[in-house]
């Protein structure tokens, strides 16, 4: 398996990348760490047994706006890795597996739980690489400090993020921001700061002539979205009967199954979405775990889909909020979706979020940002 240098430098002289200076100085320093990594001495029987440690290896913070190449470089960084102790997850999900561990060591009453989640999300690994770091909770923040420092110093482990914020801008104005500003110096003081924020947005390149709201519903709806998808996701077509599904962790035992699910986009029905008892705990989950959503199949709505009407308000609340990307394919304009019913009104400020969320500036605006 050639590194990660080597394959970044062939895809730009295949011309399937563009040169760019900014992403070659990342995949130069992602192939620097490869090595150190790579190379780095095992901590077999003999090292525990006499209290050594390996130098655990900088890590890598890559942060900049959207379609700048930061999953790109994540992707060619963890498939040419050669180590088998890595694991790849996006930052929500881990989040979501932290508060689990944390569940169950509290429930023990054996002293300060961190210490042993840090140990058991440790355990057999070396590199961790997050896709999206952002922190949008008290919970997570109030954690976050003391956790990634076991983590990182205690447990020695590297780890390698992406996110649309530079580290000082994560948990803006948050409650008891105070209390996350310790985790902001860890990453400043353990990991490279690397910025991808040029001025070329490679996503919207990529779907240069496709439109996001697509209808009526039919053929050629479905058409334009699907090329969206792919385009997205470098997911080859000829592949299409093969592109992955996910699972969706919503807490509390529950879960989402999401029929296509690769590189931070998501496609859903609207009838798994909104046809279905679903609140906003749900939609929210979705908004924070992906970048680009496709709903297809959105119908005209009457005063007998009211319900159905107040959760897809409520699903593009969530999305609008988080700056997510929405394509579509509907049996109307967003105007004409939802004209007669309970919440009527109140749905003319949906469709003019939607209206919205069609423009270059929404499509421009990085995922988790504020408008």
């Amino acid at each position: 398996m050639s590194g990660l240098l080597a394959r970044y430098n062939q895809l730009v002289a295949a011309g399937e990348l563009r040169a760019d200076a900014e992403q070659a100085a990342a995949a130069a320093r992602l192939d620097q760490l490869q090595t150190q990594l790579e190379h780095q001495p095992s901590n077999g029987f003999l090292g525990k047994l006499m209290g050594r440690k390996p130098a655990t290896p900088h890590g890598i913070y890559m942060w900049g706006g959207v379609g700048r190449g930061k999953s790109m470089l994540m992707d060619l960084f963890h498939e040419t890795l050669a180590i088998p102790e890595k694991r790849r997850v996006h930052f929500h999900a881990f989040m979501l597996e932290v508060h689990r561990h944390l569940r169950e060591e509290r429930k023990k009453e054996s002293g300060d739980p961190i210490p042993p989640v840090a140990a058991k999300l440790a355990e057999g690994l070396r590199c961790l690489a997050f896709d999206e770091m952002v922190v949008n909770n008290s919970a997570d923040a109030m954690i976050m400090s003391r956790l990634f420092r076991a983590l990182i110093v205690d447990e020695g482990v590297t780890v390698v993020t992406t996110s649309n914020r530079p580290p000082s801008g994560l948990y803006k104005d948050g409650l008891n921001r105070e209390h996350f500003l310790p985790f902001i110096e860890l990453i400043e003081t353990k990991l490279d700061v690397l910025p991808l924020n040029g001025p070329v947005d490679y996503r919207l390149e990529r779907l240069a002539g496709i439109a996001s709201w697509h209808s009526p519903l039919g053929d050629a709806a479905t058409a334009q979205v699907t090329e969206a998808f792919f385009r997205l996701t470098d997911y080859p077509p000829e592949d299409k009967a093969h592109v992955p599904s996910g699972e969706l962790d919503l807490g509390g035992g529950r879960t989402l199954m999401v029929p296509k699910s690769l590189k931070g986009v998501a496609v859903f029905s609207f009838k798994r979405l909104c046809g279905e008892a679903r609140g906003a705990p749900d939609y929210l989950a979705i908004a924070q775990t992906y970048h680009t959503v496709i709903i297809v199949g959105i119908p005209v709505m009457g005063a007998e889909d009211r319900n159905e009407a107040a959760r897809f308000v409520t699903l593009i609340d969530a999305l609008y909020e988080h700056r997510v990307k929405l394509f579509a394919t509907a049996d109307a304009e967003p105007e004409n979706l939802y004209r007669a019913g309970d919440g009527s009104f109140e749905f003319e400020r949906t469709v003019s979020r939607l209206m919205e969320m069609q423009s270059a500036e929404y499509m421009a605006t990085g995922h988790g940002t504020e408008g």
